[in-house]
């Protein structure tokens, strides 16, 4: 009897699309030109990229001169971040104060604070309400007269909690227009209006994956005029921003997967945030001791991340997988790693309560049948270990009973 197979770990990475595979294939074998030669071959990859480069600048209300490609939300993160740094510090010759939020995916939280590390920034870590949502009271309140740099994430890549973007972008434009406000929407790109006019962004990163594109390869929108520096040496690829050859196969599936995003959206997030809910009922219903972390309503639409009391999370994977169901207790970033959720810790939880977390994130492809069979996996699964765990204590107690 073949086991099924239930992937609930979308906001991991997704499957590529067949469509988006299929655009991209010609661009390995026959028309395996580099875009930066000048020759027939070289011109084809070039055009290709050109029509990437437009299919995700109508996405984002953009102009063209203001998509950067890179190799994922990761690069452009460290590139928009350190960019903007680099340049100020060129031009002013003083350290500016950066405001984050502790919760924020490892590669803009880590970048910060070894910058702070480093005693090249000031920063300003801000801790978001016990739902997972940042107050924009709070943003304000942090803000200093050396203020260049706010970074926030769209959608946060645990809870799935929705940040206030458009509010933040207004406040800052309306209280010191010369601040520089850059959002992480690698989780939001999918689900959520990105257009950059209406969010009040000078920066967005985004990764294709993310989005039923291929790996290895995303986007910066950077402002036209926007003062930021280069961070790594070489040739003058992407208007001198990102030095390499090219990945003309990636860029072009990412063109694609983008591209596919607005005839889709309204009904996959329906059909999807409706699969959410009924997978929340069910958990909190038929589990005991279960509860839901993050705001239920300021929600991404494929998110639910849950939380056991008396359950390790790593070993529920480790059985939930022996059952056919991927899922993950977080950021796949932070897979390995034993220490407790930053996230998680960021809304308040226990150390111990963290480790009985699980992300379930679901795709357009998901069905009420596959969650009916998770949570009955599920279930069982926290059953099991909740009597190991009571059995464990139980026998600890008697053998240090006086």
């Amino acid at each position: 009897m073949t086991k099924k197979t239930i992937y609930l770990d979308h906001a991991a990475t997704t499957p590529i699309d067949k469509k988006v595979l299929k655009e991209m294939i010609p661009y390995f074998s026959q028309n395996f030109g580099n875009a930066s030669s000048l020759h027939s071959f070289g011109q084809e990859a070039d055009q290709a990229v050109e029509k990437a480069r437009m299919q995700v600048a109508k996405y984002f209300n953009a102009n063209l001169n203001e998509i950067i490609f890179t190799s994922g939300a990761t690069e452009s993160n460290n590139l928009a971040i350190k960019g903007v740094v680099k340049a100020y510090y060129k031009k002013e010759k003083k350290k500016p104060h950066v405001i984050t939020t502790t919760f924020e995916h490892h590669c803009v939280l880590e970048t910060v604070k070894k910058m702070e590390k480093e005693n090249l920034i000031e920063a300003t870590f801000i801790n978001p309400k016990k739902d997972g949502v940042i107050s924009v009271a709070d943003i304000k309140n942090a803000i200093k007269s050396n203020t260049i740099f706010v970074s926030m994430m769209y959608v946060n890549n645990e809870i799935g909690t929705v940040q206030p973007i458009s509010e933040i972008g207004k406040m800052i434009k309306k209280n010191n227009a010369k601040i520089i406000f850059h959002t992480d929407a690698t989780q939001a790109v999918n689900y959520f209006d990105c257009n950059v006019e209406k969010l009040g962004v000078d920066l967005l990163s985004m990764s294709a994956h993310k989005i039923y594109g291929p790996k290895g390869v995303g986007a910066l929108y950077a402002k036209f005029g926007l003062n930021i520096a280069k961070i790594q040496d070489g040739g003058a690829q992407e208007f001198g921003l990102r030095a390499g050859t090219i990945n003309t196969p990636g860029i072009v599936g990412l063109g694609s997967a983008i591209s596919m995003i607005n005839d889709q959206r309204t009904k996959n997030n329906m059909q999807i945030q409706k699969l959410r809910d009924y997978l929340i009922a069910k958990i909190l219903k038929e589990i005991p001791d279960s509860r839901l972390n993050g705001s239920k309503i300021k929600r991404s639409p494929n998110n639910v991340n849950v939380n056991f009391s008396r359950v390790e999370g790593e070993s529920l994977l480790m059985m939930l997988s022996q059952e056919g169901v991927f899922a993950s207790t977080g950021s796949a970033c932070s897979s390995g790693s034993l220490s407790p959720s930053h996230v998680l810790l960021a809304l308040g939880l226990k150390p111990e309560e963290t480790h009985g977390s699980l992300r379930l994130t679901l795709g357009k492809n998901t069905t009420k049948k596959e969650i009916d069979y998770a949570v009955k996996v599920i279930k069982g699964s926290v059953e099991k270990l909740r009597k190991v765990s009571g059995n464990v204590l139980r026998d600890f107690y008697l053998n240090n009973k006086k």
